[in-house]
């Protein structure tokens, strides 16, 4: 008797798409959009319905994500929701969890839990203009990930190894090229 889910993974579903990928590259190249409008102050609305992949539009979200950002009051917000740099946080941490909880299922490692911590230091002074030699982004990123399960030291570094595979942390760490157009509405 095989195990067909490993980690809340269907393996036959994911050998299948591995197949298929290699089979035609082509139908692994994704675009995912987002449509950010102001609402005011430092709050904003993000939507998130369709993109692209798999050689086809996605037509599956009935409807829009819809997430909203903010700053906390000491930013000039009113913390209606978390801040687009704590969001980007928030991303590197599913995507880095995504990520081993994927490929582990691939490898047959079943993991009992995982928890991913991230933190992120910025110093608004390069966003406020006071300092051109302070970037606005973040100086640094620290991830912790706990993982439980029965696992040797050996495999516990290849889980670590395994977070090179996470689309978001590669964004993050590799320059990645950003058109801005602005026009009149």
């Amino acid at each position: 008797m095989s195990i067909s889910t490993v980690n809340g993974v269907d393996l036959e579903r994911l050998n299948a798409t591995i197949e298929a990928v290699t089979a035609d590259p082509g139908l692994g190249r994704f675009q995912f959009r987002a449509r950010n409008h102001w609402v005011d102050g430092g709050h904003s609305r993000t939507t998130i319905q369709g993109f692209y992949g798999a050689g086809q539009e996605d037509t599956t979200r009935a409807q829009p994500f819809l997430v909203d950002s903010d700053e906390p009051p000491v930013l000039l917000g009113e913390n209606r929701a978390p801040n687009a740099g704590e969001f980007a946080l928030q991303a590197l941490a599913a995507c880095l969890a995504g990520t081993v909880v994927y490929h582990t299922a691939a490898r047959g490692m079943a993991l009992q839990g995982l928890e991913c911590t991230v933190e992120g230091d910025l110093d608004v002074q390069g966003f406020l203009g006071l300092d051109g030699n302070v970037r606005p982004g973040y100086q640094q990123i620290q991830v912790s990930i706990k993982v439980a399960g029965e696992f040797d030291d050996e495999q516990v570094a290849e889980l670590a190894a395994l977070t090179r595979f996470s689309p978001v942390r590669d964004t993050i760490t590799n320059p990645v090229a950003v058109s801005i157009d602005v026009a009149r509405a």
